[in-house]
């Protein structure tokens, strides 16, 4: 398992930053490397989604943590034969109200199961560009949510 988070202050209300995150639509307009984003079924806990990451791939999610307005969470599985449909990738958005400076503590949070030690070596080696992606992801978080 491989994690990496980031967290940033967003100078704007719980309820703005959730309208946000919780949309899937949305999620080209801040989460880094997203391409395009669309609800396949459902709403809330059990949503599944399909997600176009920039380079191409698609994958389904399904969302598996919703606690509104403060929790979302889904995950993505690789498609394939053999030890790759093992390859998992999980993302959770999580939003604490900052009672001392306003506005709301955004917290991004990327769990990754690579499909054997070779492709887990590979993600290690990136996990400085995956941090990256995330304090992006933030900046226009962070921009999307003061808008409103």
């Amino acid at each position: 398992m491989i994690l990496v988070e980031r967290s940033a202050h967003v100078a704007a209300p719980v309820e703005a930053v959730w309208d946000v995150v919780q949309r899937a639509e949305q999620l080209p307009a801040w989460l880094a490397g997203v391409r395009a984003a669309e609800v396949l079924s459902g709403e809330g806990f059990g949503r599944r989604q399909r997600v176009q990451a920039g380079r191409g791939a698609a994958h389904e999610a399904e969302v598996i943590a919703y606690q509104e307005p403060t929790l979302i969470g889904w995950r993505e599985r690789a498609k394939g034969a053999g030890a790759r449909a093992e390859a998992r990738t999980e993302i959770y958005v999580q939003l604490t109200p900052d009672e001392e400076e306003g506005g709301t503590v955004v917290r991004l949070i990327v769990v990754r199961w690579p499909a054997g030690p070779v492709k887990a070596a590979l993600l290690r080696l990136g996990l400085r560009r995956v941090g990256a992606d995330l304090e992006d992801s933030l900046a226009r978080l962070t921009d999307l949510a003061a808008v409103g």
